[in-house]
This record gives structure tokens, sequence and C-alpha cells, in this order.
């Protein structure tokens, strides 16, 4: 499974959100260049955000856009499910009568144990994890260097 730019790029906005913790709007601009989106993506992912309530807009000169929740509310297995349509590794998970096997396929029950086993991992990190130092408060994520 490949992430699209939608839910990479989508994770970066609310993590570079997340960074200002002092309720202070942050612009379309700082976003773009803190991250290195295009503007006219950026501005489409916000509105997709704003539509799952993760983010609201504050307009007027000092306007921008913050957090409407915690960060530590916003999992990435929920990112990823907001951006990726289908979000399932295979389409006989989700609909079944697209496959004539799908009744007694036990090759569909593997991707359905793997899809599930990667959505549980990705729950369980929040852009709270994500933002995280090396504070001893911070839970480190296990997750091995590249």
């Amino acid at each position: 499974m490949k992430l699209s730019t939608r839910s990479r790029y989508g994770t970066r906005i609310l993590l570079e959100l997340a960074r200002h913790p002092d309720k202070k709007p942050v612009t379309v601009s700082d976003i773009s260049s803190q991250q290195n989106i295009p503007v006219k993506y950026l501005e489409q992912l916000i509105r997709t955000l704003k539509s799952a309530n993760l983010i609201t807009s504050v307009r007027g000169a000092k306007g921008g856009h913050i957090l409407a929740k915690a960060p530590e509310e916003i999992t990435l297995g929920f990112l990823v499910r907001l951006f990726e349509k289908p979000y399932e590794l295979v389409e006989c998970i989700s609909s079944p009568e697209t496959c004539q096997r799908a009744v007694d396929c036990r090759v569909r029950l593997a991707w359905k144990q793997a899809t599930d086993a990667l959505y549980e991992k990705l729950d369980a990190i929040s852009v709270a994890d994500l933002l995280c130092d090396s504070s001893p408060e911070c839970a480190p994520l296990d997750i091995p260097p590249i």
C-alpha cells in the first residue's frame, strides 16, 4: 500500500498546527513554507480537514487555521481513512460482491487481517506522538530506525 500525498500532507498540516499550542492561527503561507506544500494543494486539503472538524479557520488580518481537536485525539488511522478511499488493502474486503470467491476466500481473510493490523497500529499513533521530543514524559514511538 502506498499512501497518497493527501494523507502524508494532511498529516503534516496537522502537525504544523499542533506545533502552535498557543491557539494562534497559522496562515496558509506559513504552513506552505514550513512543510513545502504548494498553496493551492494545501487549500484543498484544508477544506477536507475542516469538513472533518479537525481544524477551524479564523478570518481577518491575523487569521489562519488552528486545530479544532487536541493533538492526542487525532490519530494517523483516522487521517488515512479520511484521505484514502477506499482505505482497505483490497476492494473485496468492504465490497465482497466485487469478487465471486469472496464468501469462502482465505486470501481475502488474510488481506482483512493485514488491513486490521495496519489500522490498529495507525490508530495507536496520534499527532501528539509525532510532536514528541526527547523529554521524559514523551512516549517514544515503537518504530525501528530506517
